[in-house]
C-alpha cells in the first residue's frame, strides 16, 4: 500500500523525466489506472493573489486532468502576503459528474510524517526525547531482527530515513480493493517489516515507512497517550486546522465534503471508488486526512517558525542526499528540499495513498502551494507522464 511520497517540483525537462521514474521507486507501491471526465474548475479566493501565479495554478490543474488523466484535482495557493485562493479541475464523482468541492478533504499520505516529526521534536525541545539516543532507549527489546538492532539506530535516523529498517509496505498485500477494510495494529506493521533483513544504520538514505511507525511508537511511549491525541493537541489544534484530523480506530469514511478517490488494479484499467478504507496500515506513516488549505497552512506555519524553536527547525532542514535520480532532492527530518527551476528550493513533503496524491512546497519568496489529485499516478494510462506532470506542477506555480 502506498503511503508517500515525493511529488513536489522539478527544474528542467530532463530532470522531470528522471524524477517521474524516481516517484515509482520512492513512492508508488501499487499500480492503479485511470480515465477521467474533464470539467475545468474556477478559482475561489479568500482575498487576492498574484495574478500570474493564480493563472498558473488553474492551468496546471486543468493539465493534470486533461493531459495526465487524473479524475479530479484541487489546490490552494498562498502568495507571499498570506492571501490564498482555492482551485479545482475535473470531477469529484465519475458516476454523477459532480464537481470537485473547493478545498475538499483528501487523505494526505506521507505528509502525515511531518506532523509526527513536529510532535516528536516538540518532545525533544522539552527534554523527554533525545534525537541522538538509540531507539532501544525508548522501545527496549522491540526493534530487533536480521541486520536490525535498535541499540544501533538513533531517533534522528528514523526521521531521516537512514536507519536501515526495511520497509513494511514493500511486502504488504497490494490488492487494496480486497484488503481496504482490514485493520492492523502498529506492532503488526513492525513485525511485517522485520520479516526482511535490514541494512547498516547510517550507511545510506532509504525511504522506509517503518521508520515512522517506530517513531510513532516512541512518541506514544514517551507521551503516555495515543499518537492521534498527541498530534491533535500539539499540531492540529494550535494551528486551528479545522478540517484536519487523525482518523479514529476503525474510521473509514472522510468526515466532510470531499472528492472521491479512485483506484484500479492496473494502468489503464477500470477505476473503482476507494474513498472508504481503513488507513490503519498507514498509521503514523500516512493516515491523516486534511484539505489543501489546511495542509498548506501547516507547512507555511512550520517554515515560519510557529511550531518549533529555530534550532529544531534547523534540525529539520539539515538534509542528506537521497537518490541520484531525484536530481537534487534532499531529505531532512520529514522535510524535503527540492530545487526550483527559477532558483532556490521548495520545502515540503508529499504523500501517496490509494485514491489520493498530494504535493506542495513553500518557496524561497514565501509563496506556497498544495496540489492534490484523486488517484495515484500509477492509476493513469501513462503513469510516468502523470508523475512527470504532477512533479512539474508545484515548480511551475512557485516559479510563475
Amino acid at each position: 500500500m502506498t503511503v508517500h511520497d515525493p511529488v513536489t517540483s522539478a527544474s528542467t525537462a530532463p530532470r522531470r523525466h528522471g524524477r517521474a521514474r524516481a516517484v515509482a521507486t520512492v513512492a508508488a507501491l501499487c499500480a492503479v489506472a485511470t480515465t477521467g471526465a474533464l470539467v475545468a474548475g474556477t478559482p475561489a479566493y479568500a482575498s487576492g493573489g498574484s495574478p500570474p501565479a493564480s493563472r498558473e495554478v488553474q492551468r496546471q490543474l486543468d493539465g493534470l486532468v486533461r493531459d495526465a488523466g487524473f479524475p479530479g484535482a484541487l489546490a490552494t495557493y498562498e502568495d507571499a502576503r498570506g492571501r490564498s485562493r482555492d482551485y479545482t479541475a475535473g470531477v469529484g464523482n465519475l458516476e454523477t459528474g459532480a464537481r470537485v468541492p473547493l478545498d475538499g478533504q483528501v487523505r494526505i499520505g506521507s505528509n502525515s510524517k511531518t506532523f509526527l516529526a513536529v510532535a516528536l521534536l516538540q518532545l525533544v525541545d522539552e527534554g523527554t526525547i533525545d534525537l541522538d539516543a538509540p531507539v532501544e532507549t525508548y522501545l527496549p527489546g522491540l526493534v530487533h531482527g536480521d541486520g536490525v538492532d535498535g541499540s544501533a539506530i538513533t531517533v534522528r535516523q528514523l526521521l531521516q530515513h537512514t536507519s536501515g529498517l526495511p520497509n513494511y509496505t514493500a511486502v504488504m498485500d497490494h490488492d487494496f480493493l480486497s484488503t481496504r477494510h482490514h485493520y492492523v495494529e502498529p506492532r503488526e506493521l513492525l513485525d511485517l517489516a522485520l520479516t526482511q533483513p535490514g541494512t547498516p544504520p547510517g550507511s545510506r538514505w532509504d525511504y522506509s515507512n517503518t521508520n515512522y511507525v517506530v517513531a510513532g511508537l516512541i512518541v506514544q511511549k514517551v507521551a503516555g497517550r495515543p499518537l492521534a491525541e498527541v498530534i491533535t493537541d500539539r499540531v492540529i489544534e494550535p494551528l486551528r486546522l479545522r478540517d484536519t484530523y487523525v482518523p479514529d480506530r476503525g474510521e473509514e469514511s472522510l468526515r466532510e465534503r470531499h472528492p472521491l478517490g479512485y483506484h484500479a488494479t492496473e494502468p489503464g484499467g477500470e477505476l473503482q471508488d476507494i474513498t472508504v478504507l481503513d488507513p490503519a496500515w498507514a498509521w503514523a506513516a500516512g493516515d491523516i486526512v486534511s484539505t489543501p488549505s489546511d495542509l498548506n497552512s501547516f507547512f507555511v506555519a512550520l517554515m515560519g517558525g510557529e511550531l518549533l524553536p529555530p534550532a529544531l527547525l534547523a534540525e529539520m532542514q539539515t538534509t542528506v542526499e537521497t537518490l541520484p535520480e531525484l536530481h537534487g532532492m534532499r531529505y531532512g527530518l520529514a522535510l524535503m528540499s527540492t530545487p526550483l527551476s527559477c532558483g532556490g528550493v521548495a520545502w515540503g513533503h508529499g504523500g501517496s495513498i490509494p485514491g489520493y496524491e498530494t504535493g506542495g512546497g513553500v518557496g524561497p519568496d514565501g509563496r506556497s502551494v498544495t496540489v492534490a489529485v484523486t488517484a495515484l499516478p500509477a492509476a493513469t494510462a501513462d503513469p510516468e507522464r502523470a508523475a512527470e506532470r504532477l512533479a512539474h506542477a508545484v515548480d511551475a506555480v512557485l516559479c510563475a
